[in-house]
C-alpha cells in the first residue's frame, strides 16, 4: 500500500508539473472581499495569519478577513533567517517566547502542514569574561523562568562547533557558549501557508493584492477601511505590518514609540552538513545556520538608519561577512548567491506591543523588532485573545502600551536586540 501511495504522488506530481500546474489543489480560496466582517486584520504575514487562525479555532469568530497589499508572506515573514527559541531574559519575555516554542513543536501535527521545524539547537557564543558573565546570568535567568538552557565551556563550544576559529591569534577568542537546544529553525513559507490553510478551512477570508488606503471613522470609533478593492467595514480591526506599522498608525491618526530599520541576511551556496546548530556570537552580532538544502543563513545587526527599503546596504552587509570569516575563516571561499532585508519595527526597550491602539476599534500587534518569526505562534494566539475578549491574555500583560508612561519597560535589548 505504501508503494502504491508513493508511486500515485510520483505520477501526480509529474502530471501536474507537464500541466504547469493547471490541476493543482489550491491551499487557500481567493475570495472577493465582502463589504463586513466582525474583524479584519490588516497584514498576510505568520502574525496576522495566526491570529487569523486561533480567532476561529479558539474563539469561534469565523467571518475574519485578512487583507494583505501584496501576496501572503511576502513581507518579514518570507524575509527573515527562520530562527527559532526562547532563550529570553526577564520572565514576561522568557514565558510568552517558550509558550510560541511550545506552539511551534506541535504546529505540524496541529495544522496538518510540516513547518519543518529543526530543534538543533542554538549556541550564543561568549569571547571574554565579560561576555561569559552575561552568558552566566543569563543562564541563571533561563532556569529561574523555567526555560531550557545550558552553560558550555569553551572545550564544550569547541567540541560543539569543529569549525569555529581556534588560532591562539584569532582576533574573537572562545570563552563559552550558552546552549539552548531546543532552539532552531523552522521553514517561513510553510508556517505561513500552513497557518493559511488552517484559517481558510475555518472560513477566513484570506485577500490579496489589497492595499489600505485610508480608514473609515464614525466619530472617534474606527469602523472600516478604504482599501484598492473598495470599502471594508468591522467593529474591530487588527494591525499586524511589522515595519509598516508607524505608516498605518499615522493613516488612522495616531503615532507610535518605534523606529523601521531594515535586516538584512543572506545565503551562499550550498555545502554539505557541516554546521549542527544554529550560532549567534555576542562579539560580531553575525548569526548563522544550515539551511536543509545546504545554503548558509546569515545575518548580523540592524542597517542602522531609518528606512523602509528592503534592501539594506553594502556596509552592513561587509560588516557581517567579517564577522562571519572571523569565526569561520574556512567559509571564505563560499560564494554568496542571494541577499535580501525585511523592515522591522524596534521599540526602545525590544519588547513587542500587544494591545488597544489609542483610536477606539483599532488594536495593535506590533514592535517585534527582529524577532517576529519566532513569535509568530504564540503572538497569533495572544492577540486573537485581545481581539477576541478585549482585554489582554495574561502572557502579554507586560507589552502594553501603558508601559511606557509608567515606566515599567522591559528591557530585553541583550537577549532580542542582537540581530534576531
Amino acid at each position: 500500500m505504501y508503494t502504491l501511495r508513493v508511486r500515485f504522488s510520483a505520477f501526480t506530481l509529474a502530471r501536474n508539473a507537464i500541466s504547469f500546474h493547471a490541476n493543482w489543489p489550491q491551499l487557500w480560496r481567493s475570495p472577493a472581499p465582502q463589504s463586513h466582517y466582525d474583524v479584519i486584520i490588516i497584514g498576510g504575514g505568520g502574525h496576522g495569519l495566526a491570529t487569523a487562525y486561533y480567532l476561529a479555532k479558539e474563539h469561534g469568530i469565523r467571518k475574519v478577513a485578512v487583507i494583505e497589499k501584496g501576496w501572503l508572506g511576502g513581507g518579514n515573514t518570507g524575509r527573515n533567517t527562520t530562527v527559532v527559541r526562547s532563550n529570553y531574559f526577564h520572565p514576561e519575555s522568557a514565558h510568552f517566547y517558550d509558550f510560541s516554542l511550545r506552539l511551534y513543536e506541535g504546529l505540524s501535527l496541529e495544522l496538518g502542514f510540516n513547518v519543518m521545524l529543526s530543534q538543533r539547537g542554538i549556541v550564543t557564543l561568549a569571547h571574554n569574561t565579560h561576555q561569559l558573565e552575561l552568558l552566566t546570568r543569563w543562564a541563571n535567568a533561563l532556569k529561574l523562568n523555567g526555560v531550557d538552557g545550558e552553560l558550555l565551556s569553551a572545550a564544550r563550544v569547541r567540541d560543539w562547533l569543529p569549525l569555529l576559529n581556534d588560532s591562539p591569534t584569532a582576533r574573537y577568542p572562545i570563552a563559552g557558549g550558552l546552549l539552548q537546544r531546543r532552539g532552531g529553525i523552522a521553514r517561513h513559507d510553510a508556517v505561513a501557508w500552513g497557518y493559511a490553510r488552517a484559517a481558510d478551512e475555518r472560513g477566513v477570508d484570506i485577500i490579496q493584492n489589497c492595499e489600505v488606503l485610508g480608514f473609515i471613522r464614525q466619530g472617534e470609533r474606527v469602523i472600516g477601511v478604504e482599501t484598492t478593492r473598495g470599502q471594508i467595514r468591522a467593529p474591530k480591526m487588527g494591525l499586524a505590518v511589522a515595519g509598516h506599522s508607524s505608516v498605518l498608525a499615522a493613516q488612522a491618526g495616531f503615532r507610535l514609540p518605534l523606529t523601521s530599520y531594515a535586516l538584512q541576511a543572506f545565503v551562499t551556496e550550498p555545502v554539505k552538513p557541516i554546521l549542527r546548530s544554529v550560532v549567534l556570537s555576542l562579539a560580531t552580532g553575525t548569526y548563522l545556520s544550515q539551511s536543509d538544502k545546504g545554503e548558509l543563513v546569515v545575518g548580523g545587526g540592524l542597517d542602522l538608519f531609518p528606512s523602509y527599503a528592503q534592501r539594506g546596504n553594502l556596509p552592513t552587509l561587509q560588516g557581517i561577512v567579517a564577522g562571519l570569516i572571523e569565526l569561520f575563516p574556512c567559509f571564505s571561499r563560499l560564494r554568496l548567491l542571494r541577499q535580501w532585508a525585511g523592515v522591522v519595527d524596534v521599540v526602545h526597550d525590544s519588547t513587542p506591543i500587544i494591545d488597544k491602539a489609542p483610536v477606539e476599534g483599532l488594536y495593535l500587534n506590533c514592535g517585534w523588532g527582529t524577532g517576529g518569526f519566532k513569535a509568530i505562534p504564540g503572538g497569533g494566539f495572544v492577540f486573537a485573545h485581545l481581539l477576541a475578549t478585549g482585554s489582554s491574555h495574561p502572557l502579554a500583560e507586560g507589552f502594553s502600551l501603558r508601559r511606557f508612561s509608567t515606566g515599567a519597560l522591559i528591557d530585553e535589548a541583550a537577549a532580542a536586540g542582537i540581530s534576531h
